[in-house]
């Protein structure tokens, strides 16, 4: 089954206290199912998943809407 972003509610969000950048959190029906986050001072981007087993699809679907809302570049400090 092909994914529907529109499902899911994403949220832009920033952090600058424990770790420094900004991603998206993924939520249906008001449950955080995913966060992907890009730090731009480790310069590591991650995923977390609220539950274990989750469709492959459905993680392709939000790594895709991490790409679209999120620049993929690093923040450099210079």
């Amino acid at each position: 089954m092909p994914f529907d972003r529109n499902k899911y509610q994403v949220i832009r969000a920033s952090d600058v206290r424990d770790r420094d950048g900004i991603g998206v959190e993924i939520s249906q029906s008001g449950e955080l199912l995913c966060e992907i986050f890009r730090d731009d001072t480790a310069k590591t981007r991650t995923v977390w998943l609220a539950q274990k087993d989750l469709p492959l699809e459905e993680l392709e679907g939000f790594i895709q809407i991490f790409k679209e809302e999120i620049d993929w570049d690093f923040i450099h400090d210079e």
